[in-house]
């Protein structure tokens, strides 16, 4: 006989920071979840998508062992729902008659009581599913408590089969687990997707996301539910971890939340710093570091990484390190101090004449009759840089590397030099973004940050020409073209793949737009052996843009 369908229903959704590869931790974190769900009277918890793995785990996930341990992780979790507290709706891998699937699972009354899984698997930017799952077969709704619930993952929404075939099959409300990673625009898609998934099946739909760092990408949470009415019933905080309990109710006409807490997001610029401190704070977490170490230059760049840094970690666990030459200013001096002194975290001066000056007389035999340039300023980054790792290989602590997007495109960067280190927080972040944060930062902090409030950038820091001090009077600027123009080309070529001709249509210099274009092919070669650092635009250099090194390929303007 089946089960006579219920009225009410209380749902519980965990936004949860997950960790790759930990699935007892990750177990843990769930199991924590549930009985806070339990104790407000909950009766089912979703997860998000692949929570017992780590999203995304990559080819951790073909390993047999990996697979054998999430399962059995899976199986121990189902056992203890026999205790008669909430269901659980939990991602997991899942292998089946030889293949292996992205799944959700029910786990209920002490057993599995369902599977499905992903159908549509993404292979693009940042993901390549493709590559380790199999595409589950067109789903129909899961059967709990007499209500039929839809379970599509992730995906599954962003095209309009799977959920056509959910509400042709007879689902009654929509929950999506979730591992959608943090990008500029990113809020408008999903919303826009979930709105046109309400309207064309007529079902209230619940989008419940991923929050945390791993690796070059930070999931920024943001979960909400959304009613059949398309009225947002439901919006959870972004970068904050939240498990909530929701209201469902069946109405003559279907499911209805309960309307609830409308956090406000954090978005734009704001969002952009939440994001690089919470995936720099998990790097350095989930790798086991004990904090971190950074040349602090008196510029605004390592300014910037200064104060994420100890906004995601606190003043104790972020040692600046002042590496003065004969061409640091005194101007370069104060300003770093300054920085350090507001943050309040460690400061040291460790000059860099006599590890300069002992690489030049070492190499004078062969230098001998050569005019000095780029070879002998590059001997100062690189002794900062085997200073900072020096200090971090005695203490510990991961060196973090300082260096923006524009620098990045266009390898204005020293290779073992001011490019050592662990991982970039800055890395996605052009020049001119750099600027708007640090402004930003003097007025404003997240919710979860460590840092002192107020201004910790001086504002000298700020309104002083860039400049790398290699040499006498040197700005960043004899190089490279105001970083207003120079970004603005970068934008183009880079997150738009614009044609170097449709950018001079524009009313860009012919020659310094291909200029350009030749600086950021040339660097290729530079970028592949950067650091991690954290995804912020649509298309960050490695999982987004991955171009060969060895091209020949020239456009014409």
């Amino acid at each position: 006989m089946s089960e006579a369908p219920v009225d009410q229903l209380l749902i519980a959704f965990a936004q949860l920071n997950p960790l790759v590869g930990d699935i007892a931790g990750n177990a843990g974190k769930a199991r924590a979840a549930r009985a806070l769900a339990a104790e407000q009277g909950a009766d089912l918890i979703l997860f998000t998508e692949l929570f017992i793995a780590g999203y995304p785990p990559e080819d951790l996930v073909l390993k047999p062992a990996f697979q054998a341990a999430c399962r059995d992780a899976v199986h121990a979790l189902a056992l203890e729902t026999a205790d008669g507290g909430p269901a659980m709706l939990i991602g997991a891998p899942w292998l089946d008659a030889g293949k292996l699937y992205n799944a959700v699972l029910l786990l209920s009354e002490g057993a599995i009581a369902a599977v499905r899984y992903k159908v549509d698997l993404p292979n693009y930017g940042p993901f390549d599913e493709k590559r380790v799952f199999a595409p589950g077969p067109l789903p129909g709704p899961i059967a709990f408590k007499g209500v039929r619930i839809g379970v599509p993952v992730c995906e599954d929404i962003w095209s309009e089969d799977v959920i056509e075939c959910l509400a042709e099959t007879g689902s009654e409300l929509l929950l999506i687990p979730n591992g959608s990673p943090y990008r500029r625009p990113v809020y408008d898609e999903r919303m826009n997707v979930a709105v046109a998934r309400v309207v064309e099946s007529g079902l209230p739909l619940a989008y419940v996301n991923q929050v945390g760092g791993q690796d070059e990408l930070v999931f920024d949470g943001a979960s909400f539910v959304l009613n059949a009415d398309r009225s947002l019933a439901i919006q959870f905080p972004n970068f904050q971890e939240r498990v909530r309990v929701t209201r469902w109710e069946r109405w003559a006409d279907g499911w209805r939340c309960e309307e609830g807490a409308r956090a406000p997001l954090v978005q734009d610029d704001e969002a952009d710093y939440a994001a690089c401190v919470m995936g720099l704070r998990d790097y350095v977490e989930k790798n086991g570091f004990p904090g971190v170490v950074l040349g602090l230059s008196g510029g605004i760049d390592s300014a910037l990484c200064a104060a994420m840094a100890v906004d995601a970690l606190g003043a104790a666990r972020v040692h600046c390190v002042m590496l003065p030459y004969r061409y640091t200013s005194n101007e370069s001096l104060s300003d770093a101090a300054g920085v350090a002194e507001a943050l309040g975290c460690r400061y040291d001066i460790v000059p860099i004449s006599e590890a300069v000056e002992g690489l030049e007389a070492s190499l004078s035999p062969l230098f001998a009759g050569t005019e000095r340039g780029v070879t002998e300023e590059n001997l100062q980054s690189r002794a900062r840089g085997t200073i900072l790792m020096s200090i971090s290989n005695k203490f510990g602590a991961m060196v973090v590397t300082t260096g923006n997007k524009s620098e990045m495109s266009t390898g204005y960067a020293t290779l073992y030099g001011d490019m050592n280190g662990g991982y970039n927080p800055l890395k996605d972040l052009y020049k001119t973004e750099v600027f708007r944060l640090c402004r930003l930062r003097n007025r404003w902090k997240p919710a979860e940050a460590l840092g002192p409030d107020g201004e910790v950038i001086p504002d000298n820091i700020i309104v002083k020409p860039p400049t790398a001090e290699l040499r006498d009077n040197q700005k960043d600027q004899d190089s490279l073209p105001p970083y207003d123009v120079l970004d603005a080309i970068l934008q183009r070529l880079v997150e738009n793949e614009r044609p170097v001709a449709d950018i001079v249509a524009e009313g860009f210099e012919p020659a310094l737009v291909a200029r350009v274009e030749r600086m950021l092919n040339i660097a290729e070669y530079k970028r592949r052996q950067a650091a991690p650092g954290v995804k912020v635009t649509p298309r960050n250099f490695g999982r987004d843009r991955r171009y060969p090194i060895t091209n020949r390929f020239r456009e014409m303007a």
